[in-house]
């Protein structure tokens, strides 16, 4: 590894940031941690307890407490790779204060599974107009990984994909622990795709489980949703992927299926009568499909990708559609 590149600073204070502190701090490649939150009182909280109080307290928070501050441009200007894991929503609003200047020469690593609203630019398409960042300084983190357990130190995958197959391998050797095995990848386009996409067929999943369909169903929902994720990530950026790898059937997998998923409940919630702000609000955690489904809407305009199972999710959000009649007429088209 070369030294320039030791230095790493995460962005964000959720669970999966969280997750993402633990991996890089209980891998043993020598480097230098910085973590960034928003809320003072959280630091605060971390400095003299060393755990996050809001997300994942079990994990032992091993980064210096000189090195953890709620002032992002100070924790930059000392970094070389910079982590981003705040939701995509959000994202603009963290980088405000940030200019072109301050991200010259750093390498962005994604670990965001969504779509920036306003903009429809996934995150790598984001970085590169907004900071003049190129492809080749930037990678992405996918695959079937629920925080909680990495928390567990449960076996998990990841996928880091990036232009510059160097990045991809420098930076999976800095997350690999004996409970976190990485692959890679320069599939940047896809991987991030997949990802934002994987949420929406979760949130599809949770309505249709609440509004009565079982596991035969559900088998065949998924089943089409990997095929309508292929048709789209094969018309956005046409090159040889095996669509059936853990970047992006096994996220999607997980995601449409597990305790753990956050889209998965939140379509749960939807599906039982809940309005997307009183979910959002027991949930107390961004479910990022939400904001993706419209985004994608908007980007397939350009497209025009047969996705029937986003349109019955867009239907339901946006449009205040029945879910059960939304999920009958999808019915219909499932084969």
């Amino acid at each position: 590894m070369q030294d320039k590149n030791n230095r790493i600073l995460v962005v964000g204070g959720g669970s999966w940031a969280t997750a993402n502190i633990k991996m890089l701090t209980d891998n043993t490649t020598e480097k230098e941690i910085f973590w960034w939150m928003r809320n003072r009182q959280v630091v605060d909280h971390v400095h003299k307890f060393g755990h996050n109080p809001n997300y994942l307290s079990s994990v032992e928070i091993k980064v210096p407490a000189q090195n953890i501050s709620s002032n992002l441009k100070a924790l930059i200007k000392q970094a070389d790779i910079i982590l981003l894991n705040v939701p995509a929503a959000f994202l603009k609003e963290v980088l405000a204060d940030i200019t072109v200047e301050d991200l010259a020469g750093k390498k962005i690593v994604s670990a965001i599974k969504g779509i920036v609203p306003d903009e429809n630019l996934i995150i790598g398409e984001f970085m590169h107009k907004r900071y003049n960042m190129p492809f080749a300084d930037f990678a992405v983190i996918s695959g079937p990984c629920h925080a909680e357990e990495v928390a567990l130190e449960k076996l998990s995958y990841l996928t880091i994909a990036s232009a510059d197959p160097a990045l991809a391998a420098e930076f999976a050797g800095m997350i690999s622990t004996r409970y976190i095995k990485t692959i890679v990848s320069d599939d940047i386009y896809g991987t991030e795709y997949a990802a934002v996409l994987k949420n929406i067929y979760a949130i599809a999943s949770g309505i249709c489980h609440a509004v009565g369909y079982g596991d035969n169903f559900q088998s065949v929902l998924i089943s089409n949703a990997i095929r309508e994720l292929m048709r789209f990530v094969d018309a956005v950026h046409p090159i040889t992927r095996d669509i059936k790898e853990s970047a992006y059937l096994g996220d999607l997998l997980v995601t449409a299926y597990s305790q753990f998923s956050r889209n998965r409940t939140f379509g749960n919630m939807i599906g039982k009568g809940y309005t997307v702000t009183s979910a959002q609000l027991e949930m107390n955690m961004i479910a990022e499909g939400y904001y993706a489904v419209n985004c994608l809407h908007e980007v397939n305009k350009q497209y025009q990708v047969n996705m029937p199972i986003c349109e019955a999710v867009y239907a339901i959000l946006y449009q205040k559609r029945s879910p059960a009649g939304q999920m009958k007429q999808l019915a219909e088209k499932l084969c």
